[in-house]
Parts: structure tokens; sequence; C-alpha cells
């Protein structure tokens, strides 16, 4: 059966604090995220990680762009990538290992270098390190109809992607969402996030509602803002099925709190940044 998630049940999930601490006591993200037409996904999916309490984000993204995020978030670090057309090349090499999460996807497009770059990541990581995988990362791997295991990973579709991923009608995902999200995890081992009102979270057996956000978050950028909230999370210790049930209740009541200053036509998906810590608070004075 499945559960909806509501204040009572995600109170506990919230990632301790600790007096005695620092930056790397709540963990190291690389966001690999970003292109020249899409500079703001790497910035939305970036600050959001910080703003939910990661201790250290470090953003991959085309040289290019570089000097423009850190203008707007120079709490970053960064770690410049080769860029061809506007986008991220192939022949750039990485090393992964020295941090807790890997966000991928947000705003990269799906070219032809870039995808084969952002495949190999995939195909070649350390499943021990976790990954959120979002937006044109998951149509990256549709495009090369390759089932991928992503063992510790979090994938994120919308129901248009996750047509795209498993070869689905799109009316058919819309018709039976609990299907095909636990196909989903199944197939490729992974928790699943199926993105729409009453998003769906699935380890590929239990189920699990969300009952927050409305129609605020029908905007370009709320999914880069989901993605950096989950890897947040992740990079401080949960499980990443806690990580994923938390962070898009977050998401959607930052979305419901900002709403109710600004109205639900006017919220930007920066607007729901600046929510997340009165959310947090929401959730806080239920402990």
């Amino acid at each position: 059966m499945a559960e909806y998630l509501n204040v009572k049940n995600v109170v506990n999930l919230l990632p301790e604090r600790f007096d005695d601490s620092n930056k790397s006591t709540y963990g190291r993200i690389l966001n690999i995220a970003g292109s020249n037409n899409y500079r703001g996904a790497a910035y939305l999916s970036s600050v959001s990680a910080l703003k939910i309490g990661a201790g250290y984000v470090t953003l991959a993204a085309p040289d290019i762009i570089i000097p423009y995020i850190s203008a707007m978030l120079p709490e970053l670090t960064f770690m410049p990538l080769n860029t061809f057309v506007g986008a991220i090349s192939n022949d750039n090499l990485i090393n992964i290992d020295s941090y807790d999460v890997v966000s991928v996807g947000c705003g990269i497009t799906t070219s032809d270098k870039t995808g084969e770059f952002i495949f190999n990541v995939l195909k070649n990581r350390d499943t021990n390190i976790k990954f959120v995988i979002d937006a044109d990362a998951i149509n990256i791997l549709a495009n090369r109809k390759y089932e991928l295991s992503l063992k510790n990973s979090v994938i994120t579709p919308h129901p248009k992607e996750l047509s795209r991923l498993l070869g689905v009608d799109i009316n058919e995902i819309l018709d039976s969402r609990e299907k095909y999200a636990r196909i989903a995890s199944q197939t490729f081992d992974c928790i699943t996030v199926l993105k729409g009102h009453n998003s769906i979270i699935t380890d590929g057996d239990k189920i699990y509602y969300n009952s927050t956000g409305n129609s605020a978050l029908a905007k370009a950028g709320t999914g880069d803002v989901l993605t950096g909230i989950i890897a947040g999370l992740a990079a401080q210790g949960l499980e990443l099925i806690d990580a994923a049930k938390l962070g898009v209740f977050i998401h959607g009541l930052s979305g419901e709190i900002a709403s109710d200053d600004l109205t639900q036509y006017s919220v930007l998906a920066s607007d729901v940044v600046e929510y997340i810590p009165l959310a947090i608070n929401v959730i806080l004075s239920e402990d």
C-alpha cells in the first residue's frame, strides 16, 4: 500500500547537525551541470544543495560559464570542463573519488559529445558513491537504449523523460504511474522519483506519494532545485530513499510557502531556493 508523506513521517529524516563539525561533516558534492544556454540550471542545482545543508559543492561545468556562476555563488568551488559548441565535450577526464555524492544532468544538453562523456561517467562510476541523475542525463541514457545498472542512484524523471527511458507511450505512464515508476527502479536498480502532482518515490517495492507542492512549481528550473536538494540531503548521510522522500517533501513545501507570499503565478525557481529555510522550520516545529 502506498504511503503519503507528511510532516509527521518526515520529521525524523532531517539530518542531524553538530556544534563540533566542519564542512566535510555534511558531505562533498560534485555537480556536473550546465551549458552555455542553460547556465541557470548549473546555478540552481548547486545553490539548493548548499541551502539544504551540504558542506561543500563543486560545480563541474563548461569553462565558458564558470565566471558567470562564480559571480552569482562565491560559495562554490569549480571544476572547469572542456567545451564543444557551448556544452561539455567528450575529451574531459574527471576524478570523483573524493566526493560523497555526484549529481548530474541539469542543463547539460544531449549533444553527442556531452552524451558520450556523461554515459562514460555513469558506466564507469564507483557504486559506493551516491548519484542523483536528472534531466538530460536521463535523456542521454534513453538515447542510448542501454539498460545500465544505476545501483546507489536516484533518478528524477518527469513523465516524458520516463517515457523515453522505458520506451513506453507517455499516456501509459500517466495512466499507471505507480507501475512504471516501479519498473524503472527494478530495471535500473535505483530509486525513482517520478515528478508531477503527488510525485511518486519508489525503490521498486514500496511506494510513497508526496503531499506537498502546487502549480507554483510548474516553472522552468524547479526540477534543478529538486536535484540539488536531494543531493544535499544524501551528502549529509541520508540513505537515498530517505533523501528522495524528504527532498521531494521539502521542495514542494518550499513552493507552497513561497506561493503564500508571491502567489502561485509569480514564484520563480530561485524563490523556491530562498524558501527552503522556512520549509525546514515547519518540519523542525514538529520535532
